[in-house]
C-alpha cells in the first residue's frame, strides 16, 4: 500500500512534468507547437522541456518514497547503538510523582511519559476530505496530460472566438499599428492590424480604396454580410483574442467557421464605418498556422 502511494506521488510530480515535456518537444519537432504558443517563445518552451527531462532522469537517483521523508532527526540511532536520552528528559521520566516531591520535580502523570514516546515516527491519520481531494485532483491532472498525449493537435474553434468577442477595441493593437495606419502603409496588415485600424480610425476616408487580400474564418455579423475573424496570440492560446473586420458584397455568406481568402477593397460608409467590399471569396482549408501574432 505504501509503495503504491509512493509511486502515485512520483507520477504526480516528475511523471506528469515529463509527459508534458515530451509533448512539447514532439510538437516543436513537428512544427505544431505554434498551435499553442507564440512561435517566438518556442526556444524557451523547448529549453524548459529539456531541463524537465534532465531533472526527471536525475530523480531516479532518489529512493522511492524519499518525498515523504521528514528530514528530521528524532534521536534514533539506526547504526545499532542504543538511543541516548537527554539528561533533563531522564530526570522528568524517573521523577517520583507524590505530594511530597519538590516543586521543581513535580510533574503531572501525562508529562511523566518519556519524551521518546512521541508520535513523530508514526503516520498521522488524514482527513477523508483531504484524501478525496488528492485523488480527484490527481485523476484530473493525469487525464489532462493523457489527453494531450493521445489527441491530435488542434486550433481554437470559431465558437471560442465568438465567445471571447466582447466588441471592445482590440488590446493587441500597438502604437506602431496606429502609426502605420495613419501614414497609409497598410501593405503588411493582417486581420489583427486592420481590425485595430477600423476601430481607431479618426479619418476613415484615408483608407477608402485600399486593396486587401486577407485570410481568416467566417463569423456572423449583426450588420449584414459577415465578419472575417482571426485569433491573435501574444504569448499562448490562453491570451488569444479575436480580431474581426466586416465584409460586405457577398451573398450568401459562407458558413460560420469556414476559412476563406478574401480579395477586395476597403470602403468607408456615409456614417464613417469601414468595411471590406469583397470582390472574390475563396473557401480554403485551415492554414498550417491559423493564428496571427
Amino acid at each position: 500500500m505504501r509503495k503504491a502511494e509512493y509511486v502515485a506521488t512520483r507520477w504526480l510530480g516528475v511523471g506528469l512534468a515529463a509527459a508534458l515535456a515530451v509533448v512539447t518537444i514532439s510538437l516543436a519537432v513537428t512544427g505544431r507547437l505554434g498551435l499553442y504558443i507564440n512561435p517566438d517563445s518556442t526556444w524557451f518552451a523547448v529549453s524548459m522541456a529539456v531541463l524537465v527531462l534532465v531533472g526527471t532522469v536525475a530523480s531516479f537517483a532518489l529512493p522511492l518514497g524519499a518525498e515523504a521523508d521528514h528530514g528530521h532527526d528524532h534521536g534514533h540511532d539506526h547504526g545499532g547503538q542504543a538511543d541516548v536520552e537527554p539528561e533533563a528528559h531522564r530526570v522528568r521520566r524517573i521523577a517520583p510523582i507524590s505530594p511530597d516531591s519538590p516543586e521543581g520535580l513535580r510533574v503531572s502523570p501525562h508529562s511523566a511519559k518519556s519524551v521518546n514516546d512521541h508520535d513523530h515516527g508514526h503516520e498521522h491519520p488524514r482527513h477523508p476530505a483531504a484524501v478525496l481531494a488528492t485523488v480527484v485532483g490527481g485523476v484530473a491532472a493525469s487525464g489532462v496530460v493523457v489527453l494531450t498525449l493521445v489527441l491530435p493537435p488542434a486550433s481554437l474553434s470559431a465558437e471560442l472566438a465568438m465567445s471571447r468577442d466582447v466588441g471592445a477595441t482590440p488590446l493587441f493593437g500597438g502604437a506602431d499599428v496606429v502609426t502605420l495606419a495613419s501614414t497609409g502603409d497598410t501593405s503588411s496588415f493582417g486581420v489583427g492590424e486592420w481590425s485595430t485600424a477600423f476601430a481607431t480610425a479618426t479619418s476613415p476616408d484615408a483608407f477608402d480604396g485600399d486593396t486587401v487580400e486577407l485570410t481568416g474564418f467566417v463569423t456572423p455579423s449583426e450588420d449584414g454580410g459577415f465578419d472575417l475573424t482571426r485569433l491573435v496570440i501574444t504569448h499562448c492560446v490562453i491570451d488569444a483574442q479575436p480580431a474581426s473586420i466586416p465584409v460586405v458584397g457577398v451573398a450568401p455568406a459562407p458558413a460560420t467557421g469556414q476559412w476563406v481568402t478574401i480579395t477586395g477593397t476597403v470602403r468607408s460608409s456615409s456614417d464613417g464605418r469601414l468595411a471590406i467590399d469583397a470582390a472574390a471569396v475563396q473557401a480554403i482549408s485551415e492554414p498550417e498556422d491559423p493564428y496571427e501574432y
